[in-house]
């Protein structure tokens, strides 16, 4: 069965969450895969956008945070503060999900600026929620294309927190939340150690370990026995393109 990159990154970020989690959503790709979780394998899943909806059940893909279709169906709407401060800081988010410009192996993450931060070769859109969803989420996810660029050793600019310069750092700085527990790619899956730092744990049909360490700027190590993720279904797929991307906005 054909599928492309940004069909498997979807299906396999989808495939990490649980059912009866509270997910804050974003844009983009982690917002497809909530939405497929949510019509598969986890019904009970309560989707959190950044501006004050709660229990979103949108009927078409949104835009944006602010489409108007979350709110049809929502359990609550209120303000973004209380969604920051009542939900996430309380400890009430189970999963965020990330992504950005940059990953590192700490699982730092820079959506601010690619080089020198006062003459930057790109000037990125920045935070947003991340920053704050990186630091009090229960448990975090990135989704991103797996590219060398994307993956230095050390970021440019930490717009969002990881485990910082390792697990202990992270821990002594008094954030509560768990930290990215894998970031999805087109290659794999990587998960971090007992250090924090981010290591291969799965590959996808047709991918090699050399292609992966290729395409990292560490030096990327494995964790056990290297797994194989199970391919899209044709039920996944039908999903995503039937009912929540008809239009190929993201599955391009």
């Amino acid at each position: 069965m054909a599928f492309t990159a940004s069909e498997l990154m979807t299906v396999n970020a989808a495939r990490l969450l649980r059912d009866g989690d509270t997910v804050f959503v974003g844009v983009g790709l982690p917002n497809l895969a909530c939405n497929l979780a949510r019509r598969t394998h986890a019904p009970g899943l309560v989707m959190i956008y950044e501006a004050g909806v709660i229990g979103a059940r949108p009927a078409r893909l949104p835009l944006s945070i602010g489409d108007p279709t979350l709110v049809s169906g929502a359990n609550a709407v209120c303000s973004m503060y209380d969604i920051f401060s009542l939900y996430l800081q309380r400890g009430n988010v189970d999963v965020g999900f990330l992504g950005g410009a940059q990953i590192d192996r700490f699982g730092n993450i820079n959506a601010t600026v690619i080089g020198d931060y006062e003459h930057p070769k790109t000037r990125l859109p920045g935070s947003g929620g991340s920053m704050e969803i990186a630091a009090w989420a229960n448990r975090c996810y990135i989704i991103t294309p797996h590219q060398k660029r994307r993956f230095p050793e050390k970021v440019d600019f930490r717009t969002s927190a990881g485990f910082l310069g390792g697990r202990a750092e992270r821990e002594s700085s008094g954030v509560r939340g768990g930290g990215p527990q894998a970031v999805v790619t087109n290659l794999g899956i990587m998960e971090p150690d007992e250090t924090g730092e981010l290591v291969l744990t799965a590959l996808h049909p047709g991918i090699t370990v050399d292609q992966a360490r290729e395409n990292t700027g560490w030096a990327l190590r494995t964790r056990g026995t290297i797994r194989i993720t199970e391919p899209p279904t044709t039920e996944e797929l039908r999903i995503l393109h039937e009912e929540l991307d008809p239009q190929g906005i993201h599955l391009k």
